[in-house]
C-alpha cells in the first residue's frame, strides 16, 4: 500500500511543475518579429516566440490560455522534413503554416483545440508558424506568400 505522505509529496511536485515550471518555460523563449510578404507586394508583421530546441518544439502552445492577435510561435527545425503537429493539451484554436527553407508558405491549416489528430506538411519544410486561428485568413495570407527572417 502506498503511504499518504508519498502521495502528498507527489501531488505537490506535480502541482509545482504544472503551475510554476511550465508557464515559466514559455516565458523563456526568444522572440523575433517576422515579416510575411504577400504576393500583392504588401507585408504583415507577426511577433513570434521561437521554438528551436526539441523540448521547446514539443511543448509549443500547450496549456497556453491566451495567444494575442498578431503573435505566434515559429518552430525552427535543423533541416527540411515532413512536419507533423497535433494539439494535445492546447486549449486555443490555432492555424498553422508549413514553410520551406526558402521561406515559402507551402501549406495552411486550421487546428482544433485538444485534437490528437496529426496535421502534416505535404512537402518537406523547415519551419512551421502557429498563430491564433483565422489570423492568416484575416490578413489575406495564402500559400505561396513568403516570410523574411531577420534574426
Amino acid at each position: 500500500m502506498i503511504k499518504k505522505s508519498f502521495l502528498y509529496k507527489t501531488a505537490a511536485a506535480l502541482f509545482f511543475f504544472c503551475t510554476i515550471s511550465l508557464p515559466a518555460f514559455s516565458k523563456s523563449l526568444k522572440k523575433a518579429d517576422i515579416k510575411i510578404n504577400l504576393q500583392d507586394g504588401t507585408s504583415i508583421n507577426c511577433n513570434c516566440e521561437l521554438a528551436v530546441k526539441p523540448e521547446e518544439r514539443n511543448y509549443g502552445f500547450m496549456n497556453r490560455k491566451n495567444i494575442p492577435d498578431g503573435t505566434g510561435m515559429l518552430f525552427i527545425f535543423e533541416q527540411e522534413q515532413i512536419l507533423s503537429f497535433w494539439m494535445k493539451n492546447t486549449p486555443h484554436p490555432l492555424s498553422i503554416a508549413f514553410i520551406d527553407s526558402r521561406g515559402k508558405i507551402r501549406n495552411l491549416y486550421d487546428m482544433k483545440p485538444f485534437s490528437l489528430s496529426s496535421i502534416s506538411s505535404t512537402v518537406s519544410c523547415r519551419y512551421a508558424l502557429e498563430v491564433p486561428q483565422g489570423w492568416f485568413a484575416k490578413n489575406n495570407i495564402k500559400t505561396g506568400d513568403t516570410i523574411s527572417l531577420d534574426f
